[in-house]
């Protein structure tokens, strides 16, 4: 097995340079630290897991709480985009991933006991009730924490910028002459309701007065909630002429629903959605909708947890804002 000693003599520098250039210390040229990494690349030189845990006080491993609550799992298009940027970016930093539940080894544990079990240095959260008490005890620990899309006060949030798709997704609706616009929301969290703050907001800059039936609630990811509130939509004494759905994922549920009625998309109703995930861009008609930049939500959360162990004394925590854009598809009739 190759040491650093092995990859020093290759080098003709110190063991202790090897040292500090594998682990990206400045006071070394980067010329020696280029050199250094690049002879342990060419040495297929292995770091010991164990040593490098017992010099760091730390073991390298990332936790992730990812509960959906439709159990979707990692079928979630939008939070499985978010999770492979956040894996790739972790890896890149030497970091393992561990996913966070409440089961080991059969036993049943708390969020906070099994981050504990596994000795992890930090954790991301994503797509929980973060209303749970044990969410909010993982919270409340001395374990460094990022959250995406939810904002507390005492740890990072790495969020996608809801109000401003929301409107920018209703504007473009607007500006194409709809004036009986339905907003089918997610349920009651932070997310939909910035989404519904930027839906609103939207409307009253464009004088646009919404019915309160026009807006109704259904399950995120959830296209047989959606279903049924686009069924109510239609059968309104006035329907709506374009119908804002919670997300993408729903959007072939809802097309089937406005079919089987005998209308169409984009002819007879209008429809838009939210993420941007690829299949919505495979339909037909293509979906007109706000895709949300998973990779950079993921990144981001990599890096500032990373920064958060490695640096606790010079990272704060903060809420950084991601913004997307606007994916202009044929879901949208102008009038």
């Amino acid at each position: 097995m190759v040491s650093i000693k092995d990859i020093a003599e290759a080098c003709g520098v110190s063991a202790a340079t090897v040292s500090k250039a594998m682990n990206g210390r400045r006071d070394i040229s980067e010329a020696t630290r280029n050199l250094v990494k690049k002879t342990a690349l060419e040495m297929n030189y292995l770091p010991n897991a164990a040593a490098r845990t017992l010099k760091t006080n730390r073991t390298y491993n990332l936790g992730v709480l990812f509960a959906d609550e439709t159990q979707s799992g990692l079928t979630h298009e939008y939070f499985s985009a978010i999770l492979n940027s956040f894996k790739v970016e972790a890896e890149a930093h030497g970091y393992d991933i561990t996913f966070i539940s409440h089961n080991v080894g059969g036993r049943a544990t708390t969020y906070l006991e099994h981050c504990r079990y596994r000795n992890i240095d930090g954790i991301m959260i994503a797509c929980v009730n973060f209303l749970d008490p044990q969410v909010l005890e993982l919270i409340s620990s001395d374990i460094p924490t990022v959250t995406i899309d939810h904002a507390f006060d005492n740890c990072t949030a790495i969020i996608s910028n809801n109000v401003d798709g929301m409107q920018e997704l209703t504007s473009f609706v607007l500006e194409s002459g709809h004036k009986k616009i339905a907003f089918i929301h997610g349920e009651k969290t932070s997310v939909s309701k910035n989404r519904l703050a930027g839906f609103y907001k939207t409307c009253y800059k464009y004088d646009v007065e919404i019915p309160d039936e026009y807006v109704l609630e259904a399950r995120f990811h959830s296209p047989k909630s959606v279903v049924t509130r686009v069924k109510e939509l239609l059968e309104l004494h006035t329907p709506p002429t374009c119908i804002l759905i919670p997300d993408d994922c729903s959007y072939s549920a809802a097309l089937n629903v406005i079919q089987n009625a005998g209308l169409s998309v984009p002819d007879d109703i209008s429809i838009a959605g939210y993420d941007g995930i690829p299949l919505s861009q495979m339909l037909l008609p293509k979906l007109t909708t706000y895709k949300q930049d998973t990779y950079l939500l993921g990144k981001t959360a990599a890096n500032q947890l990373v920064s958060l162990i490695e640096h606790p004394k010079t990272t704060l925590s903060e809420r950084i804002v991601i913004q997307g854009e606007l994916l202009e598809g044929h879901s949208v009739r102008q009038l």
